[in-house]
Order: C-alpha cells, then sequence, then structure tokens
C-alpha cells in the first residue's frame, strides 16, 4: 500500500542570497531600467544617458561586493556607500523629490525583475529586504543630499568599521546641520525613540521630527508636552553653545516608558563658521526610577528631620556650651591663683605659668573654632529666598501649629530674588528663628508674621516677626551673647549667636528690633546674589586705591573700637607705651562719629559688637578714608567669611593678640599691596 507524500511548509528564503543572486545575474539591465525609469519621472534632467548610468552602475557594484562579503550586514553598510551619492546628485542640481523619484525606481525595478525571473513569484522575505535595502540607502542619500560634503574623502571600509561600532554602542549619535535638518543617525537613536532611522533623518523641515515626538507621546519629566524647539540640537543651534542633560520621556512600542537623557554640543569649522552639531541619546530609565523612588524616601526622613532638627541641634550645642565653660572656668582659676602669689610675690616663673595658661586658653578657643568650621562647611549657591522660607515653614509646621497652645503663621512673600548663601544652612536658619518665636509664644500662642520683600539698595530683607510683648533694651543687648545664663536663655542664646555669625560670613547681619506697633521681629538682611561681584570689585578698587605709599606723621593716630572696655583699654595702653596716639571707641556709631571729628591713619576693629560688627565699620571708614590702615581684631575663625568683607581690610588679628606683629603692621609706610606689612601672628585677607 502506498504511503501518501506530506507536504511541509516550504523553507524561507535567504532573502540576502537571492538578491545577492539577482544582482550578479541581473546588474545591467538593473542599472539600464534603473536610469530609464530616473530620466521618465524627471523631465528637465540635462545629463547625458552615459552619465546617469555610471553611478548606479557603481552603486549597484558596491552592493554586490557588500553582499557577498558581508551579508546581511550590508543593510546597514551599503547606505554609507550612497551618502556620496546624495551629494553628487546635489551638485547635479537634482530637486529632493527627484532624489525620492530615483531611489523609488530602484525599488520598483528590483521587484520587478526579481518576479520576471521566478515566473512572477515575489516571496514576502525577499520583498521586505528589498523595501528595507532601499529604504535606508534613501534616508543614507537624503541627509548627505541636505549639505555639500566639505569634509576629506574617507576610505570606505574605515567607515564600514565605524558604522559597526556605532551600531554596537548604546549611546546613540545624531548628527544636525545648521539649518536644523537631521543629517544621520546611528541605529542606537532607532531603537531608543523607537521608531526606524528613516523617519528621523534627512527632512529639511521640522515637521517630520514633530511627528516622531507625536508618535512616541514624548514628554519633558514634568508631564509637558516634548516640542521640536526643546531638542537640544535646536538650542545649541540657537544658544550656539553646549546644552547637557535634557531628560525626555518616551513610550515604548511595546508598551511602558522609557526616559532618555539627550546633551548637544556644536561642531566648529576651521574658520570659526559652526558646521553643525553632535547630539547624543543615553537611557537613563532605570536611574529615572530609583531617583524617583530616592526622592519619595527623601521627603519621607525631611518630613522627620524637622521634628527632630531643633532638639538635636540644641542639645549638641547645649553640650558644647557647658563643656567649653568648664574647661575656661578651671583655667580661669589657675589664672587667678596665679596673680594671687604675683601680688605676694614677683617670681619670673609665675610669668611664664600665666603665658602657658594664656596659651591653652586659645588652644582651648581654636579647638572650638574648628569644630565649628567643620560643622559649618558650605557649599555656596544662588538660593531662591521665597523657596527657601516656604520649606522651613513646612518643617517647622508641626511644631508650630501642633502644641497647645498653637502658632499660626501669615506669609508676606515678595518675590525679591536670590542670596548667595549654603541653602541647608540657610533653610535651617529660618527654621531656627521660628521656633525661637515658638519658644517666646509658648505660653499664651499667637501669630507669626514671615515677609520678604527686595529693598532698593540691592539687599534682600527677611523679617520674621510675632504678636507678643516687645523686648527690653538689656534683652535686646544680650539676645546674641552666647554665654547669657539668664533661665531659659543659654541654649537659645548660643543658637542666636551661631546663627548670626553664620548670617555674617555670607555678608549680612541678623538683628532683632521691637515693632511700633506691638511684638518684635528678627531681621536678617543679606545682598542679592548678582550684586555680590560688584561688591567684591569695588572693594578691591578701593584696596588698589589704597595701595599708593601713605605718608604720616611721626606719632600715628590709631582707633581701637571694641565693645568690651577691659580690652580697649589694654589695647590702647600698650599701643601707648609703643609711642601712637590711642583713642578708644566701645561701639561702632561711636567710632564713626569720632572718626568724622577726627581723621585717624588707622583703625583696629572688634569683629563682634553688638550695634555694628567690625566689617560693617570697615565698610564705612574705607569709603570716608580709603587709604587708611584698617585691620580686624577677632577671636573668631575668619575661614568661612565673606569674600566682599575680607576685601575692606588690610590684615586680620587673632586674639590673643602678637603686640609685636601688631606693631610691624602699624609701623608700615605703605599698604601691604603696595609691599609693606606681614608678619606673625597676622593674616593679609584674600584677595
Amino acid at each position: 500500500m502506498a504511503i501518501p507524500f506530506l507536504h511541509d511548509t516550504p523553507p524561507p528564503v535567504d532573502a540576502v542570497a537571492a538578491v545577492l543572486q539577482l544582482l550578479e545575474d541581473e546588474a545591467e539591465r538593473v542599472v539600464r531600467l534603473w536610469s530609464k525609469r530616473i530620466r521618465a519621472e524627471t523631465y528637465d534632467l540635462d545629463i547625458s544617458g552615459r552619465n546617469l548610468r555610471a553611478p548606479l552602475r557603481r552603486l549597484i557594484d558596491e552592493l554586490v561586493r557588500l553582499l557577498r562579503d558581508r551579508g546581511r550586514e550590508a543593510l546597514f553598510l551599503w547606505p554609507e556607500v550612497v551618502r556620496s551619492h546624495g551629494a553628487r546628485r546635489y551638485n547635479q542640481r537634482f530637486e529632493v523629490e527627484d532624489l525620492a523619484r530615483e531611489f523609488k525606481s530602484l525599488e520598483e525595478v528590483l521587484l520587478y525583475v526579481y518576479a520576471r525571473r521566478n515566473d512572477g513569484v515575489l516571496e514576502p522575505e525577499v520583498a521586505t529586504f528589498i523595501v528595507e535595502l532601499v529604504g535606508e540607502a534613501h534616508a543614507s542619500a537624503q541627509a548627505s543630499f541636505a549639505r555639500v560634503l566639505r569634509t576629506e574623502e574617507v576610505r570606505f571600509r574605515e567607515a564600514a568599521v565605524m558604522e559597526s561600532v556605532l551600531h554596537h554602542v548604546e549611546v546613540g549619535i545624531l548628527l544636525a546641520e545648521v539649518d536644523g535638518t537631521v543629517s544621520f543617525a546611528t541605529p542606537p537613536v532607532s531603537r531608543l525613540i523607537g521608531v526606524p532611522m528613516r523617519a528621523v533623518v534627512g527632512s529639511r523641515s521640522q515637521s517630520p521630527l514633530a511627528v516622531v515626538l507625536s508618535q512616541v507621546g514624548a514628554r519633558l519629566p514634568n508631564g509637558e508636552s516634548f516640542k521640536v524647539a526643546d531638542m537640544p540640537f535646536m538650542r545649541a543651534l540657537k544658544e550656539r553653545g553646549p546644552v547637557r542633560g535634557v531628560m525626555m520621556v518616551v513610550e515604548r512600542p511595546g508598551g511602558g516608558e522609557a526616559t532618555l537623557e539627550m546633551s548637544a554640543t556644536p561642531v566648529w569649522e576651521e574658520e570659526g563658521d559652526l558646521a553643525g552639531v553632535i547630539q547624543t541619546f543615553t537611557d537613563r530609565t532605570e536611574a529615572a526610577t530609583k531617583t524617583k523612588a530616592l526622592m519619595n524616601a527623601n521627603d519621607a526622613v525631611r518630613r522627620l528631620q524637622g521634628r527632630l532638627l531643633q532638639r538635636t541641634r540644641t542639645q549638641a550645642l547645649g553640650q558644647l556650651a557647658s563643656g567649653a565653660a568648664h574647661a575656661l572656668n578651671n583655667f580661669l582659676n589657675v589664672l587667678r591663683l596665679r596673680i594671687t602669689l604675683l601680688r605676694r610675690e614677683f617670681k619670673p616663673e609665675h610669668l611664664d605659668a600665666l603665658d602657658k595658661t594664656v596659651g591653652q586658653v586659645g588652644e582651648l578657643v581654636a579647638r572650638l573654632q574648628e569644630f565649628n568650621v567643620q560643622r559649618t562647611e558650605e557649599q555656596l549657591s544662588d538660593v531662591q529666598v521665597d523657596a527657601t522660607v516656604r520649606e522651613a515653614l513646612e518643617l517647622a509646621r508641626a511644631e508650630l501649629e501642633g502644641r497647645e497652645p498653637p502658632v499660626t503663621v501669615e506669609q508676606r512673600l515678595g518675590e525679591p530674588g536670590a542670596v548667595r548663601a549654603d541653602p541647608g544652612f540657610f533653610r535651617e536658619l529660618v527654621v531656627n528663628l521660628l521656633l525661637a518665636e515658638r519658644e517666646r509664644l509658648s505660653d499664651e500662642g499667637g501669630r507669626v508674621l514671615v515677609e520678604t520683600r527686595r529693598e532698593a539698595d540691592g539687599w534682600v530683607t527677611l523679617r520674621v516677626a510675632d504678636s507678643s510683648t516687645q523686648y527690653e533694651a538689656e534683652d535686646m543687648t544680650r539676645m546674641f551673647d552666647p554665654l547669657n545664663r539668664e533661665a531659659g536663655a543659654p541654649q537659645r542664646s548660643l543658637l542666636l549667636a551661631v546663627a548670626r555669625n553664620q548670617v555674617q560670613r555670607w555678608g549680612g547681619e541678623l538683628t532683632v528690633e521691637n515693632l511700633p506697633e506691638g511684638g518684635a521681629a528678627f531681621v536678617v538682611r543679606l545682598p542679592l546674589a548678582r550684586f555680590e561681584e560688584e561688591v567684591v570689585e569695588r572693594a578691591r578698587e578701593s584696596r588698589e586705591v589704597a595701595a599708593s605709599p601713605r605718608r604720616f606723621q611721626q606719632t600715628r593716630r590709631v582707633l581701637v573700637v571694641d565693645d568690651d572696655p577691659d580690652n580697649a583699654r589694654m589695647m590702647a595702653e600698650v599701643l601707648g607705651e609703643e609711642g601712637y596716639d590711642v583713642k578708644v571707641a566701645n561701639s561702632g556709631d561711636v567710632a564713626l562719629k569720632m572718626w568724622d571729628e577726627r581723621r585717624y591713619d588707622a583703625a583696629l576693629l572688634d569683629a563682634v559688637m553688638p550695634d555694628m560688627s567690625g566689617w560693617e565699620v570697615a565698610r564705612e571708614l574705607r569709603k570716608r578714608s580709603p587709604q587708611a590702615l584698617l585691620a580686624i581684631v577677632t577671636g573668631m575663625d575668619v575661614r568661612g567669611q565673606n569674600r566682599a568683607n575680607l576685601a575692606l581690610v588690610d590684615a586680620v588679628f587673632r586674639k590673643p593678640i602678637d603686640v609685636g606683629a601688631l606693631d610691624d603692621f602699624l609701623g608700615q609706610s605703605e599698604s601691604p599691596a603696595a609691599g609693606g606689612g606681614g608678619g606673625a601672628g597676622v593674616a593679609p585677607p584674600p584677595g
């Protein structure tokens, strides 16, 4: 009995081998029909038949060689060969429509000749391969057609290797011409965006790119629609500079979303003309997902931190103040005992012991200042005042409104702009002021007004006011005294002293004032960020004027400004012994009045005073007498001081002061900038 033959599904056709066989056998016929169709489609083409067919024959020959040597990779390599053909057609005055008809004709000829050879049979695999091959070649030819190639010819094999490399690199690369035309894109661009390469390159208008962005649902991370003008290469062409880190979210063809990071860099000709822009695409989907999760976690941590912020900082500063007070009391006890012994009997060893104890006190202060520097390492940037105030209010809201009686907050934010400060410390400063008001209103509750505004002189004012009673004059004087020992005062005063020092480091001031309508307010004044460089430049110009040689009388007149009477008196006595004519002022206001009544040759200014800081006094004195010698005398660390302040003075002396170095400073005949100055214990301010 015969067994019936079972017919299996025919195996798929090797499209590459089929097209290669076709071109090896019918190359001449394909070229002839191709040129004939081009001639029929382009009526006004003034090119002889031979000159029309010759470049077509070279293209077919290269395609045959690539199919034979590289197989399916010819799909990516042959378009590079066709690229120069597009430039040639440009020189032959082809229109873009003519170029499109040329490759459409090639596609029709290949399909026609193949079907005729195979008795009318055209396998889907072969048809698809021919359409893809011609389509990629068309896109490459159109890209080169958009510009006349100005670079030197590159050997084909080097271009083929480069194309293979770019095909496997995960970063997509796109080239745009000066008119905004996308002339080239590597395969990863197609994979990342999710559309064929020929949909991206080759068009002289931006409408196809807009269609592509619409198809993939492109949008910004905030959800707004992503427009062609948002593309980095468009911005780089307009701004004539690099554009970094532009994020775009697209929808994947198979579902889901992808986050792409794009950057663009202009390319310049040797003559300085803009040649185009290179844009890169990088897949940041995984990083964006992790970042979003981290931001959510950070928000939760920040809310928790807001509740713990004040309590933790207060405890740490309270422990620091307690330990420092204990050590200082021990040193002061030793000093008192040594002085008692000196009164009874003078011995050199008693003086040596006193000097040693003073050195130990100085070491303790230096360690405390080092702790403060480590705690307040800053990253200065332009900080938007209103945005930071809103963040601080959110952090302190639970503490203000969640306790009984509650404290309500009214906001009057005037959009004053940005100041130059550390964002974290500025936010912490506002939180501390709000919590200080919470403590002040803890018994009766009340209202706190937070107000910001820009002043006409280029400064920003932040005011935190309450509806409670006014401060007594003595309370306002001791408000920022870190050693204030009144009930409930030490921790609050220490916090306010640290805050005031922080604001001064940024070139501003923190004060407290009573309000005419009742209540009191903390007032923070800081220079607008855009004014800081102008202030530095003006101070530098003042120092350059002061750099000319000074001529003084034999006994120099010196003004000592210090709110501590003992320090001021001792400084005056020591300098008087050295032959100087010395006067003393115990506040900044008094010092300015004395300076106006009688001009002095030099001023020694205490950095921290209740009414005006030494830096503020120096600013006013520098306006009045640009050539005067000005020095800051301080026990504080000035490494974080604002550059504009440091530029105002000629030197900074640290307490305990070196009298010899001070005498060298005052004894110079010209400013440090002109070649004098410098010495032990003197720290010239950085320019």
